[in-house]
Parts: C-alpha cells; structure tokens; sequence
C-alpha cells in the first residue's frame, strides 16, 4: 500500500519540477528544509542582538527625535561605575542563589520521596506540579493577596518571632523581608520543575547497581552517597542551569508582588532595565545594559555547561 501511494505521488508531481529534485543532493534537500529555520532564527534574535549592540554605543532615545550620536564606550563606563547599578546585580545574585539552593534542596527531596512508590504516588505528584502550571502574573496577585495584613499566614508567623502588630504587618513592605517573600513565591511556583527533572535522573539509575551494593553489604545512607548523588548530580545541575538562567530576567512576578520595593530592595536587573529603558527612555544606555546581561549570563552559561559536560563524562 506505501508503495502505491509513493507512486501515485510520482505520477502527480510534474516532470519538470520532478528533474529538479532528482538533480538536487541529500545535502541541498536538508539545507531546503533547514533554511526556513535559520532565516526566522536570524531575524528574531540575530538582528536584535546586532541592533542593540550598535545602539549601546550611542545617545539614542527612542522617545525624541534628535540625531543620533556615537559616544563610543561611555554608556558601559557609566554602567560599571554606578553604585546603583552594582546594589541591583547584587539584590539580583542574593535572589538567584538563595531561590536556586531552597528549590534544589526541596525539588530533591520531594523527587526521592516520589521516587519511593507507594499508595496515592500519582495523585501527590499531580498536586504538586500544579503551581508550576499557573501564569506568573495570576501567582504573583494570589500571593499579593496572602501577604495583605490580617490574612496571609506568613505575616503572623513572622510578626509573631518579631513581636511586629499582626494586624498591620505585611512582608512585602518591610525592607528586609520583601525579597525573602520573593523567594517563597518562587520556590512555590517553580520548585515542581526541579522536582521532575530530578525524579527523571533517579528513575534513570537501573536498579541493578543497588543490588550489587547491597550483595556487597553497602549500606542505604552509603549507597545515597556514593549511587544516588553522582547519578542524579547532572540532572540537579541542568536543574540549576535552567532556573539561573530563568530566574536572572525574572520580571512579571517580581513586578506584581512588590514593584521593585519597598525602595529598592527587590530592584532585579530585569526591572532596572525596564525602567531605565521605557520610563526614563534612555535607550541607548539600556542597550548597553542589556550588553553587559547578556555577556554575563552566557559567559556564566558557558563555563557551567563545561562543567556539567565533565561531570557527565565521569
């Protein structure tokens, strides 16, 4: 029946369109299917980059219309040394870190107990996952919600090692609190994905290796250390990977549940640009601020990955 239908379809294609293609090589036929990709891949984030590298060297500001002049390296030298500037990436390393380990550490955990099969296994996994599933701007207003006075629950636990008024105290207005309320909304939401890449690692361990541990009298807690760990460490590092890199332009979560403040204390280098970009419409030094990200997130990506390509090679 397939070779049927192939040779109707050659019956039905032209015969000069028919000696074209039989001209054409292997190599041709794929770069004619490829070239689509590469051409939409060029003009969506190619020349993007290419144009804000060239405006990053100039006064340009998208809100005037006034000739545009080169001033050389002098918005990155005002990036660079703006304390600003250093306080908003060093609010955005405390960010990344802190939610990166609390996330790993209860992904693991939750993905080893999963692992574990017993009655409801699916129905937990399910109920789990579901945060991970919601929009970030519907989790930031619920969240906004819980953490109004007199109804979060977080509040009282705090006010009450605190000794703050329950009834008017809020996290997300306190200078020292606020990012630690980003936190816990962001290991709620994405705290699930850890889990799942992590639950695919140890249900990719063959179960023989434990018996042979236990035919030679290894211990569980030893058989964790030296089985479980090493298998799964590539999976919790792609795990790593793949939240830093996320969570470094986080934007629209951070947005709803505290704007940026109180003062500064949330300001991400996501918002920092955002502002610096549409509000005070300097766009020629955005460019140049969104430059330096993109250098440091894939000059950080690049060592990482080389690192988890040793580790997969062990």
């Amino acid at each position: 029946m397939v070779t049927s239908t192939l040779e109707r379809a050659a019956e039905a294609t032209p015969p000069g369109a028919a000696r074209r293609i039989k001209g054409l090589s292997d190599r041709a036929i794929a770069w004619i299917f490829v070239a689509p990709s590469i051409f939409l891949l060029l003009a969506v984030n190619i020349f993007p980059l290419i144009w804000t590298i060239n405006l990053s060297f100039t006064n340009f500001k998208a809100n005037r219309n006034r000739e545009v002049e080169y001033i050389g390296l002098r918005n990155y030298e005002r990036i660079l040394t703006d304390a600003d500037t250093w306080a908003t990436m060093q609010a955005t390393a405390h960010f990344l870190f802190w939610t990166i380990a609390v996330q790993v550490l209860i992904g693991f955990t939750l993905a080893y107990l999963i692992n574990k099969k017993f009655k409801g296994n699916d129905m937990w996994t399910t109920i789990i996952v579901l945060p991970m599933m919601l929009s970030p701007a519907v989790v930031g207003n619920f969240w906004t919600f819980l953490y109004q006075p007199q109804i979060g629950l977080f509040n009282y636990v705090v006010a009450f090692f605190t000794g703050a008024d329950a009834s008017s105290f809020s996290m997300i207005g306190e200078v020292a609190l606020a990012p630690w309320a980003i936190v816990i909304v962001d290991t709620w939401m994405w705290t699930p994905f850890v889990m799942l890449i992590c639950l695919a690692g140890l249900r990719s361990i063959p179960e023989s290796i434990y018996e042979a541990a236990e035919c030679d009298r290894a211990s569980k807690w030893r058989q964790f250390w030296t089985i479980t760990i090493p298998m799964v460490l590539p999976f919790l590092m792609l795990a790593v990977l793949f939240r830093g890199i996320e969570n470094f332009k986080m934007f629209d979560l951070v947005v709803q549940l505290t704007g940026g403040g109180p003062g500064n204390t949330t300001t991400l280098t996501s918002i920092d640009l955002k502002r610096e970009a549409f509000e005070k419409w300097r766009t020629g030094y955005a460019s140049a601020y969104a430059v330096i990200l993109f250098v440091t997130v894939f000059g950080l990506a690049s060592i990482y990955v080389k690192a988890l390509n040793k580790v997969k090679e062990r």
